[in-house]
């Protein structure tokens, strides 16, 4: 396992600003002590909550910016669908955003095979319409996602020694 440390003053800084700032430390933290990016060769390096967490902040990141199909086109689906991401998500605490990737399943199933393919920017953009099934999904993200983020950060500072050293210099 790799050593990932944080600051106990970012930690408390980052804890005034809100929940966001607090998520991003521990995300940071983590993706630094790995190179800046998960990968089938650091990924072992990881708990699962350090893994879980990067999940949860590629899911929200793409989501918030084009939607599950821009998450499956951008190759994010296989770590989303095809990993017990949903159960770690509901082991968490955040119920509702497991029966969202849960219920989301079935779409992925049927067409990640089209959506990962290589497109143009007018046609990736004609699959939001080519595939609406997402939209309530999408939707159900965007409006929980500061609630979900908020989960994130709670469990996050129930379960801190999983995240990182807290290192009090």
């Amino acid at each position: 396992m790799i050593e990932v440390k944080v600051k106990d003053a970012d930690v408390k800084r980052a804890a005034e600003e809100g929940m966001d700032a607090f998520v991003a430390v521990f995300t940071d933290a983590i993706l630094c002590a790995i190179g800046g990016e998960l990968n089938a060769d650091n990924m072992s390096q990881l708990n699962a909550d350090q893994i879980t967490l990067l999940g949860y902040i590629a899911l929200r990141d793409e989501v918030m910016n084009g939607g599950f199909v821009q998450l499956i086109h951008n190759g994010y689906g296989p770590f989303i669908y095809k990993n017990p991401f949903d159960k770690a998500m509901r082991n968490w605490g955040i119920r509702d955003l497991y029966r969202i990737i849960n219920k989301s399943h079935a779409f992925y199933n049927l067409y990640h095979e089209e959506i990962e393919q290589d497109y143009s920017q007018e046609e990736f953009d004609a699959l939001y319409e080519k595939y609406p099934e997402f939209d309530d999904f999408d939707d159900a993200f965007v409006e929980n996602e500061e609630e979900f983020t908020s989960q994130v950060a709670h469990y996050i500072d129930e379960h801190i020694d999983n995240f990182a050293i807290i290192d009090n210099e």
